[in-house]
Formats: structure tokens, C-alpha cells, sequence
């Protein structure tokens, strides 16, 4: 998962989808009553059932089912799959609870599923029937936007953009700077990628958190972060599902118009990126290239961009060493995490000067054609830019004190 977008006043200063498997079988029956495989298969017809109401948008085949909340939610969402797959049943009479992965696709943006663990209570009536009383998400699994209340979906022309609790003019407003991220990106990236985004807009800070299935501290003032696999495949070598853009409307909201347009070009950058990037790339280079892009045409010099850097270089604080993956922690030190940004941000904006625009690209897919982290940089450095380590930090450090004393 990535992020970018610390609040800083009126300027502007993202990490993957959880997949939950359950696996094993818990089934229990009892007396007279059905057998426990077949109480789990009752259950899964019912699920099916219930998947093809989604999928159908048929309301009166959803209320079949059981309870009809969630449908509101999930109903104007563009699904090109959805589906249930029981893994356990836990029966208590006639109440049962289910556990179960439900993948779906967005139409026109997911080349795999999205696969998600859920938690269905169900009950059974006098003439033996299962109905759904409840879904949630699983334990430690991240909520689904339509578990915060109606989805409203605004689509643009590169991009689609899936609120709960937003007005339609403020998502309208989010469909604009994806649409103006997209050109961007693959202006400075090339076009070997989807060309689209997936944006979601939840009510508030704690509605971010619900989505990533983490505290709201460890996002307060990031305003936004996009999720995905790295790699752009998912296991067993299939497609990875697309990224999710996921906006923090509190933080977001502080932003002036650069930095909106910053943060959503960052995030967007994530996404084209994503297929090259793995366990060997760096966040001082995942960070800073898409903070590259992301400032690429606007103007904003070092000086602007980087005010804590600055302070630490003026100050005879000049970084040892490039940024760590550990300085980039949402809940560590702001100014740490502040200064790691800025040094990633540098550190390519002094490769496209100096070797070109071409040269970063390509230095950037050379890291993440490695694999693993071990020698990953340095094999990058050397093949493309046709130096070590050592002397790309000496000059990084001297780039700052140029760029920023």
C-alpha cells in the first residue's frame, strides 16, 4: 500500500489489498436436523442466489435471500462478477454462521478478482430454509465501501470514482483530477499500463481506516493511499486485481488545488507503476517517483517542496544516506516521514536532470526487474546510470545542498 499526501498547511507534502483465505471446513450437525454438509451446501445455494441478484440488480431476488441491508449500498456499483464461497459453517439450531470469500469485479477495471473474507449470519425457518440475517466483514479483514452506506458512483473518462456519504459535485470534483492524473502519468511513465483508476471517496477519516482495516491514527493527516499488489500479479502468477485509489476527505480537504492534483497524480502513479514494482524497489524510490511525476509540471521548486529537508540541510543536518523503508512509517515521526518523502522526491528529480527522463524510467524498471532487495540498487545504478552507490549517495547529498542550502 502507498501513500503520499501529508497535509502541510495549504501545500502538500499510500500500501496492498488484504486477502483473507479461511481455510478448513468447521461443521457441526446435530439430531434430526440436516447433515452438516448439507446445511453448508444449503448455505452455499443461498449465496449463489444471492450473488446473482447482485449481479442481476434485482432487488426482489435479493430480498429472497434474507435481509436487504446492503443492498442499497452495493446496488449502483458497475460489477462484472461477484461471488461467495463458503469455507466454514458454524450451526447453533436454526442459526448458523458462515464464513466466506466473496470476490467480485468492477466492470471495465479489475482483470482479477477482488477477494475478500466475509462473516454471514443466517437463520433457518420452520419449513427448513436458510436466509442471510447479516454480512460484515471478516475479523481483520478491511470493510467494503458499501458496508459504509450507498455507494454513489461518478464516472470520468480515465477513471471511476465510488463515494458513501458524499455529494455527487464533490465526486465529480475527484473524477476531474484522475482524469487530468491519467495524461500525466503516462506522459512521464509511457503507456504500458491500464490507463484508468478506481477512487473511493469514503464520509470520513475513520470511513478511510474502515476500508484498510487499520486504526484512523495511522492515517490522520495522510490524505490519501492507494492499495494493491506489488508486482501487478496476484499468486499463483494470475492478473492482480486493480488498484484502489482510497481518499482521506478530512486531510484531503486541507489540501490547496496543487496539492489536490499532487496527491491524486502520486497515487495514480502507484497504479501505472504497479507491475514494476516488488519486494527489490525501495520506498525512497517508489515514494519518490511517484512524487517525481506528481510535481513534474508544476512549477514547484526544491525550496517549496521541501521544507523539512531543507531545515535539516541549512542546519548542518545533511542526510547520511538515502531514506530507509522505515523512515516512510505513517505513525512515526512527521518530520521523519516528511524528510524521507522529500529525499525520494530529490533523489530522482536529480536522476532525470542529470541522466534524463528516460534514464529514471528505466532505472526504475532495471530495480524492480531484480526480484529482491539485495543488490537490486546497486545492479540498477550500475547498468544504468553507470555508477555505485556509494557515489550516487555522495552525489544525492551534494544535490541537496546545491538544491536546498
Amino acid at each position: 500500500m502507498a501513500g503520499r499526501g501529508r497535509v502541510r498547511g495549504s501545500g502538500v507534502p499510500g500500501r496492498g489489498v488484504l486477502l483473507v483465505s479461511l481455510a478448513g471446513l468447521v461443521l457441526v450437525g446435530c439430531g434430526g436436523r440436516p447433515t452438516a454438509d448439507t446445511a453448508t451446501a444449503e448455505v452455499q445455494r443461498v449465496l449463489d442466489r444471492r450473488a446473482a441478484a447482485v449481479l442481476r440488480h434485482d432487488a426482489r431476488a435479493y430480498a429472497t435471500t434474507g435481509t436487504r441491508a446492503g443492498w442499497a449500498g452495493v446496488e449502483a456499483v458497475p460489477l462484472a462478477a461477484w461471488s461467495y464461497e463458503v469455507k466454514a459453517v458454524r450451526r447453533d439450531g436454526d442459526s448458523a454462521t458462515a464464513d466466506a470469500e466473496l470476490s467480485y469485479r468492477i466492470q471495465g477495471y479489475d482483470r482479477a478478482p477482488v477477494t475478500v473474507g466475509r462473516t454471514l449470519r443466517l437463520t433457518r425457518d420452520a419449513a427448513g430454509r436458510w436466509a442471510v440475517a447479516s454480512e460484515k466483514p471478516a475479523k481483520k479483514a478491511g470493510e467494503q465501501l458499501w458496508d459504509q452506506g450507498v455507494v454513489t458512483v461518478v464516472r470520468g473518462e480515465h477513471s471511476l470514482v465510488l463515494g458513501a456519504g458524499q455529494p455527487v459535485a464533490r465526486l465529480r470534483s475527484f473524477a476531474r483530477l484522475a482524469d487530468d492524473a491519467v495524461p500525466a502519468v503516462s506522459a512521464a511513465w509511457g503507456t504500458d499500463w491500464a490507463g484508468r483508476v478506481v477512487v473511493l471517496v469514503p464520509k470520513s477519516l475513520d470511513g478511510m481506516a474502515g476500508l484498510l482495516g487499520s486504526p484512523a491514527s495511522s492515517y490522520r493527516g495522510i490524505a490519501a493511499v492507494t492499495t494493491g499488489e506489488t508486482g501487478g500479479r496476484a499468486g499463483g502468477g494470475d492478473p492482480a486485481p486493480a488498484d484502489r485509489v482510497v481518499v482521506n476527505p478530512e486531510a484531503y480537504a486541507m489540501l490547496g488545488s496543487v496539492g489536490r492534483q499532487v496527491v491524486l497524480t502520486h497515487e495514480t502513479t502507484h497504479v501505472a507503476t504497479r507491475a514494476h514494482t516488488d519486494a527489490a524497489t525501495p520506498l525512497w524510490l517508489s515514494e519518490g517517483y511517484a512524487d517525481w511525476v506528481g510535481y513534474r509540471d508544476t512549477g514547484r521548486t526544491p525550496r517549496q517542496v521541501a521544507p523539512e529537508l531543507r531545515s535539516a540541510v541549512t542546519g548542518d543536518r545533511v542526510p547520511a544516506g538515502l531514506p530507509t523503508d522505515a523512515d516512510f512509517g505513517f505513525s512515526g515521526n512527521p518530520a521523519r516521514l516528511a524528510r524521507a518523502y522529500e529525499g525520494g522526491w530529490l533523489a530522482c528529480r536529480m536522476i532525470a536532470e542529470r541522466w534524463g527522463e528516460v534514464k529514471l524510467d528505466a532505472f526504475y524498471r532495471a530495480v524492480g526487474a531484480h526480484q529482491e532487495r539485495a543488490g537490486a540498487v546497486e545492479g540498477a545504478l550500475k547498468g544504468v546510470l553507470g555508477l555505485s552507490l556509494e557515489r550516487f549517495t555522495a552525489d544525492w547529498r551534494a544535490y541537496l545542498r546545491s538544491q536546498l542550502g
